[in-house]
């Protein structure tokens, strides 16, 4: 049965049946899953087979391997004096994570060959396995569990196996104790944290990988704020981890330009770029700051907010703001209770959020339930500017014609704006591409959205509050974008991170619709703005 938006009142059209994404009789999708492996098994693969390319088996390529060679010993250099002592600290542990999961590793290949079925496919990987490499990270700490989360927040930069077992890195971290926080906040204050603060709460409000958060009151203004710090050794750990990475990918790709045909080392940089930024609160800062300057110069302000920085007590490694209070989108309960109409709350984010894309100097890209809310006096709160994306006008041209086409079943012109998006040096079948588009989306059917109903009777009352809370699985919300890119890198496509940051957003934003609003229609609703004028003034450029 095909799908359609416009029916379904939805993102996509549902059916109450669990999915099954992808047709069993498609060619085309099961070579793409024969072809589907990493950068490491087929390193592995092509070297069991005697086909590897190396750098130097033919007289040209030695020769290259000369010319390159005096950069490469350049960059190892100056990364390793940029790592300093710290480095030698994280071999060493390093060393002692990489045994401890290498122990566990050996154990379930002999309890493997003990079996009649012989060595699993992924356990022939080694570490490099999903689950292995995952539990290298885990122990790494929160630098790599950080890495993880990346991993899995990219389907378009990594295998679909990759990026479903990462997902466990979203787990809750362990707190950091009080004092520890404490002792951050002096050193950062560079005085007392009762001249500054009247009171901190000891207990954290949230704990990540990388910060903790806190809530106070300022002295003086006796405002509520809270306070994200970062975590102690963080900064020192996390340039360590990601020099070392950005060395592996760069002696790799030297040894082997399969890798270099990947851009190994551009997706590391990316890597590595997104990270550092996570980390340094005076870009986060700065982000929140343009984004409430977006909201005043579009005259959103009553419509929409985001928390203000203070900035006499805020550093690079301590963010103070002011504290918002609501529920998250997925709080169906409170949500009524607050306001009228729901889905007119739900239209206002969605407005916000998409005129942000150009309007504004970067946009939201995480805005999960616990990032997106609706605040008490109405308004919605974007919280949380850790992660941003900026857009081109060009991506976001052939974006907004990959969102009609989603919404109209066009899938011709679904092709021709993923080809524009994507980067590839071939001719493109554009018309089989479609059949293979149109075969993804004929096959959507439920995304099996759980939505679990909570009952609880006042204290004071005899009256019973229902609470209705939307379960995000991770794994089923990816399960359509991995397909999308599946097929589209079957066809030699690859995005960029902007379109994966987009897709996710929407996808996020699909569930809140079948939550706030199941009879809207997200991409058609005429009071949604999502394709605007701006198609006139850069159309030029995707023709």
């Amino acid at each position: 049965m095909a799908v359609s938006a416009i029916r379904g009142g939805r993102l996509f059209y549902h059916h109450h049946r669990r999915p099954q994404l992808l047709s069993s009789s498609d060619n085309s999708l099961r070579r793409r899953k024969q072809l589907n492996f990493t950068f490491f098994a087929r390193y592995s693969q092509a070297q069991g087979q005697g086909q590897t390319q190396d750098r130097f088996s033919s007289p040209s390529r030695l020769q290259d391997s000369i010319e390159g060679l005096p950069k490469l010993v350049e960059d190892i250099v100056q990364t390793s004096i940029t790592t300093g002592p710290r480095g030698a600290l994280r071999l060493a542990q390093g060393i002692q994570a990489f045994l401890g999961v290498g122990s566990e590793w050996l154990a379930d290949v002999s309890n493997s060959t003990n079996s009649s079925a012989g060595l699993p496919t992924q356990m022939q990987l080694g570490l490099l396995s999903p689950v292995y490499l995952r539990r290298l990270f885990e122990r790494m700490g929160a630098t790599y569990i950080k890495l993880g989360q990346f991993i899995a927040s990219a389907p378009t930069l990594f295998p679909p196996e990759y990026v479903q077992e990462f997902q466990s890195c979203f787990d809750r971290t362990p707190a950091v104790p009080f004092e520890d926080i404490q002792k951050i906040l002096r050193e950062e204050l560079g005085r007392p944290i009762d001249s500054v603060y009247e009171y901190v709460d000891p207990t954290p409000l949230a704990s990540a990988s990388i910060a903790q958060v806190h809530g106070a009151r300022l002295r003086g203004s006796q405002e509520d704020v809270v306070i994200k710090v970062l975590k102690p050794g963080i900064e020192d750990v996390l340039v360590a981890d990601l020099n070392f990475v950005y060395i592996v990918a760069r002696i790799l790709e030297f040894l082997n330009p399969e890798f270099s045909r990947a851009s190994l080392v551009g997706v590391v940089k990316d890597i590595r770029e997104s990270m550092l930024e996570e980390v340094d609160f005076y870009k986060e800062a700065a982000n929140i700051e343009s984004f409430r300057r977006y909201l005043e110069a579009m005259g959103l302000t009553r419509q929409a907010t985001a928390p203000k920085v203070y900035q006499h007590c805020s550093t690079r490694r301590v963010l103070t703001m002011q504290r918002l209070y609501g529920v998250p989108l997925t709080d169906l309960d409170s949500i009524s209770s607050l306001v009228s109409s729901p889905e007119a709350s739900l239209i206002t984010a969605l407005n916000v959020w998409f005129g942000s894309l150009l309007a504004c100097e970067s946009f939201h890209a995480d805005v999960h339930a616990g990032n997106l809310w609706l605040l008490r006096d109405g308004r919605i709160g974007f919280l949380d500017f850790g992660i941003v994306g900026r857009i081109s006008p060009k991506t976001w041209a052939a974006m907004e014609i990959f969102l009609a086409s989603i919404a109209t079943e066009e899938y011709d012109s679904m092709a021709s704006s993923l080809i524009e998006m994507g980067a590839t040096n071939k001719d493109i079948d554009t018309k089989a591409f479609a059949r293979d588009l149109e075969k993804i989306f004929s096959s959507i059917q439920d995304l099996d959205t759980e939505i679990v109903v909570a009952t609880a009777r006042g204290t004071n009352t005899d009256a019973t509050a229902i609470s209705a809370n939307l379960v995000v699985d991770e794994r089923q919300m990816n399960a359509l974008f991995l397909d999308v890119v599946r097929v589209s890198e079957s066809y030699g496509l690859r995005f960029p991170r902007e379109f994966a940051l987009l897709m996710k957003q929407l996808l996020y934003f699909d569930r809140y619709t079948r939550l706030l609003a199941p009879n809207m229609n997200m991409l058609q609703d005429q009071r949604i703005s999502i394709v605007s004028n701006r198609r006139n003034k850069y159309g030029d450029s995707f023709k």
